[in-house]
């Protein structure tokens, strides 16, 4: 079982994650933020990695350290998890319609982050979510899993299935990305040899 733990705690958050990246999609989520938690539930379902995350942070504040600090904690729990990637796709790309919207992710495990983001929200938020920083979470989350994401709203006009279509995007890639190559399930896929 690929799995990873990761306990961070800052005088901003305090933040438990465990992923199993060989699950069936189970969840339990709490951020204390409710339309980041229905996020990271569909993050969980369409990629099939458990994921269970328990967040406390300064909401009193405003929502930017829970939101970046979930991205970096689930993202340090999957590089956790793919230990030296031994096997690993290590490619996926996903198209997630959903109504009027059509997002498209592509992304490399590859060792070297790097994210680009091309989606365009009109609402400043979604439930008490401030639109701004669901950028910062898919950001975050790519820095620290060491992966190339690339995230593309195509088109679309309600906020809540653009925002929704680039997480199952996201866990459709990744799930294509982290599974196991049953042609190559004993090597690295790279020709350096380690990613």
């Amino acid at each position: 079982m690929r799995s990873g733990t990761i306990s961070r705690k800052t005088s901003e958050t305090s933040i438990d994650v465990e992923v199993n990246l060989d699950g069936s999609g189970v969840y339990d989520i709490t951020t204390g933020i409710g339309f980041l938690d229905h996020m990271l539930e569909q993050l969980s379902r369409h990629s099939l990695i458990d994921l269970k995350v328990n967040a406390v942070g300064d909401l009193h504040i405003d929502q930017h350290h829970t939101t970046e600090d979930t991205g970096i904690a689930i993202g340090e729990a999957v590089l956790q998890a793919l230990g030296d990637k031994r096997g690993i796709t290590r490619y996926g790309t996903a198209y997630a319609p959903m109504d009027e919207t059509l997002t498209r992710c592509a992304l490399d495990i590859s060792g070297r982050p790097y994210f680009v983001w091309k989606v365009s929200l009109a609402m400043p938020r979604l439930g008490e979510w401030d639109t701004e920083l669901i950028e910062h979470w898919f950001h975050s989350f790519a820095t620290a899993a060491g992966i190339t994401l690339h995230v593309e709203n195509l088109y679309g006009s309600n906020n809540h299935h653009i925002v929704e279509s680039c997480y199952k995007a996201l866990a459709r890639a990744l799930r294509q990305a982290v599974e196991i190559d049953p042609r190559k399930a004993d090597s690295i896929p790279s020709t350096k040899g380690t990613l």
